[in-house]
């Protein structure tokens, strides 16, 4: 594996047996004659080598910033109990819940500059993660971290309809900064992410957001939770 081509330096690497599986089989297809199989093999080569993509991100620096940890729509921002697993107790935080489809870059980064105390992997469900229940009922891997201001943040990896796998290589006691890779989810889910009391969402329902770089709320400022209209 030392010895890949250098444009694989651009996807995950946990995406490289993928791609390199299905660019075989689509040459064992033409090879055989199979322009057919080979042409949907193509395609589904391109597909995964798309949704393997691991772009560098411009995260913002400065104090008391919580970034978003996912690429895709902000699905939700409401009031939650945070996964009971982590020991939160049973205070509703703001939760800010961002939805991966099949086509979002899937690399998960840390939302705020902090240490990580505490993570917790819970097998569960394969439902819709745009479901409000999948938050509860899904298979999924919760984080604790402590920011540098004392504030704890919880952030869960959401498994979704056809999303079997959940990565993480978060380890427990180390430092990370804001925007820094911490895990992947195969292939199309969801990440929550609870604020501490007295930190307001700075994003609206239908938003898009870009892991590593959107600012989803900041500690230092009094703005309530935002909401936004279709113009």
């Amino acid at each position: 594996m030392d010895n890949l081509p250098p444009i694989l330096g651009y996807f995950h690497k946990e995406g490289h047996k993928f791609i390199l599986g299905f660019a075989a089989v689509t040459v064992l297809f033409y090879l055989l004659g199979m322009d057919l199989l080979g042409v949907i093999g193509l395609i589904l080569t391109i597909w995964c080598a798309y949704f393997f993509r691991d772009p560098e991100r411009v995260t913002p620096m400065k104090d008391g910033l919580v970034i978003s940890p996912a690429d895709g729509v902000i699905q939700s921002v409401c009031d939650a109990v945070p996964p009971q697993e982590l020991g939160l107790g049973e205070e509703v935080r703001t939760r800010v819940s961002i939805f991966m489809n099949v086509f979002d870059v899937h690399v998960n980064r840390v939302p705020v500059d902090g240490t990580i105390i505490k993570q917790v992997y819970t097998p569960g469900k394969f439902l819709n993660a745009s479901l409000e229940k999948a938050s509860v009922d899904n298979e999924r891997h919760a984080l604790l971290l402590k920011s540098k201001s004392g504030r704890e943040y919880a952030f869960v990896q959401v498994a979704g309809l056809i999303a079997r796998r959940i990565l993480c290589w978060a380890e427990d006691g180390r430092d990370y900064k804001a925007g820094e890779r911490f895990g992947l989810i195969r292939f199309g889910s969801r990440v929550d992410v609870y604020l501490p009391e007295g930190v307001h969402s700075m994003v609206c329902v239908g938003q898009r957001a870009i892991a590593g770089e959107t600012i989803i709320a900041n500690e230092k400022t009094r703005e309530r939770n935002r909401e936004g209209e279709i113009r």
